[in-house]
């Protein structure tokens, strides 16, 4: 896990650069974002994320999944996560790098996985002991585990993927939510919030 410590040093700086600027944002996938539902949907939702962030796995654990069956599975939105580095970062990229390495019909899965115990591991400091059994969950054995999360050209792709995420869509915190290019929330968002911001974008 300590590798990852130093090649985050420079995405953990540029984070913490104040960036400006008023663009618009990300209006649907980038490659190598992961994405649930209808392409063809008139509403794009953009989520920034991040596997350490607690208001993250507050978002997935109690609001996500009606937002899920209300608007993804019904064919409303099109639903798209962007990975993010927070504090720790390290536990960040092992978790999405391990949630991609799980293979893309379990990306979700894992990640949800890893929300539902992330409190657990903080309380426990054994954070690569909650990943493994979150490998382990999905199949993978712990040889596996420890070449997903050793994987430098996966962790090269993520750093470039969250350079991008600073430098273009000007992101400097999670969750991070855009309808249609437009963003809605930064932090804690209600179930209230995202159907006021559905019918906005459906106009």
């Amino acid at each position: 896990m300590s590798k990852f410590s130093r090649r985050l040093l420079v995405v953990a700086a540029l984070g913490a650069l104040a960036l400006a600027g008023c663009s618009k944002g990300p209006t649907g996938a980038s490659e190598g974002d992961m994405t649930l539902g209808d392409p063809k949907a008139k509403v794009q939702v953009v989520e920034y994320a991040s596997a350490s962030c607690a208001h993250c796995a507050r978002f997935n654990n109690e609001t996500f999944p009606e937002f899920k069956k209300k608007y993804i599975d019904s064919g409303k939105v099109h639903y798209t996560l962007k990975e993010f580095l927070t504090p720790p970062n390290e536990m960040a990229a092992a978790g999405f790098l391990l949630a991609r390495c799980a293979g893309k019909d379990k990306y979700f899965t894992v990640l949800d996985a890893i929300f539902q115990n992330q409190m657990e591991m903080f309380n426990s400091g054994d954070i690569r002991g909650g990943l493994l059994r979150v490998a382990q969950g999905a199949g993978m054995t712990e040889q596996q585990f420890n070449a997903c999360i050793s994987d430098e050209a996966a962790l090269k792709a993520l750093n470039e993927r969250v350079d991008t995420a600073i430098k273009k869509d000007k992101i400097t915190g999670t969750p991070t939510f855009f309808f249609n290019g437009k963003k809605i929330a930064e932090g804690e968002v209600s179930m209230a919030q995202l159907d006021a911001a559905f019918a906005e974008a459906s106009k």
